[in-house]
């Protein structure tokens, strides 16, 4: 099962923002690699990813979102794998429903050695944050792993792609910081400030 709200071959790319079937050309992509157990995409996300809905709210990108599961391997267990499902069955309710949850399971974020995410009562408890979201349809592809080929293809597109670190953002084929040196996520104003010097 294709997700909602994907776009590519196999819609390996979740996307916001826009109608992935919209005709070309329109707003230019922001692509975020991103992996679900990754705490550095965690202080990314809680820091400016409000800023990233709005300033895609208002149309300067739109958001596309590519998700390696290689934490899995790292720590071992398959929270990565079962969010990222999670993540395709909110996909099929809505955009909003979709970045809402992203931003509910990044907030929520396990630590790095508990594999909470593998857990499908802490996928559905978070899910009750999301207006909207809970619904049969939803449930029952939470727990029936009805996305577990998409999010093979998903995965093995992430480790095609030569991106080697998450998080990576990248627009208009140039890389943005969103992290500084310490590991800390930049501001919303420095963040911006990259997006329209690269418009510009």
């Amino acid at each position: 099962m294709i997700p909602a709200n994907t776009t590519g071959k196999g819609g390996t790319t979740v996307v916001y923002g826009a109608d992935p079937e919209a005709p070309e050309p329109g707003p230019p992509v922001l692509d975020l690699y991103l992996d679900m157990r990754c705490p550095y995409c965690a202080r990314m996300e809680n820091a400016l990813g409000g800023t990233m809905q709005q300033l895609a709210d208002d149309g300067e990108f739109v958001l596309h979102f590519h998700f390696g599961t290689f934490m899995d391997d790292k720590l071992g267990g398959q929270g990565s794998h079962h969010a990222l499902a999670a993540l395709g069955a909110a996909a099929d309710v809505g955009q909003s429903q979709l970045l809402t949850y992203l931003r509910t399971l990044y907030r929520n974020q396990p630590h790095e050695g508990h594999d909470g995410f593998a857990e499908d009562r802490m996928l559905l408890g978070l899910a009750n944050d999301v207006p909207g979201l809970r619904r049969r349809s939803f449930d029952e592809a939470v727990l029936e792993r009805a996305h577990r080929s998409w999010v093979t293809h998903v995965s093995r597109a992430f480790d095609e792609s030569g991106v080697a670190a998450t998080p990576t953002v990248v627009f208009r084929g140039r890389p943005v910081a969103v992290l500084d040196g310490q590991g800390q996520a930049v501001s919303p104003e420095h963040f911006t400030a990259q997006i329209h010097d690269a418009t510009e």
